[in-house]
């Protein structure tokens, strides 16, 4: 059984496991080299399942989930933005694409 931690990234909570790849916002802009490590001091728990897990008020102390970035620059799914208005010549339409970077979750301390 491989220890779980719940952490607090990009203003949300997410749950994550050992060697679990997993799409964070954008680190330095784009300008990370694979193989940087990025420490995560906000984790909200610590467990293992069927076990016991530590519960923060609001962070466990001594806890860190260390990252390790493979991809520094992933593209997220394209998201079309259409406005129109019935019985008027009026539509606009627009595209976003969220980019992100993708990590390896390689130590869980806690």
């Amino acid at each position: 059984m491989s220890t779980y931690a719940i952490i607090e990234e990009s203003g949300g909570q997410r749950k994550v496991q050992q060697d679990e790849q997993i799409l964070i916002d954008l680190v330095n802009g784009g300008q990370s080299k694979p193989g940087d490590t990025i420490t995560v001091d906000k984790v909200l728990v610590v467990g293992a399942p069927g076990g016991s897990a530590k519960i923060g008020t609001p962070y466990v102390k001594g806890a860190s989930v260390t990252l390790e970035i493979t991809e520094p620059v992933v593209m997220g799914d394209k998201l079309v933005i259409r406005k129109f208005r019935t019985k008027n010549t009026y539509e606009r339409k627009t595209g976003h694409r969220q980019r992100y970077t993708r990590a390896t979750v390689k130590s869980i301390i806690g």
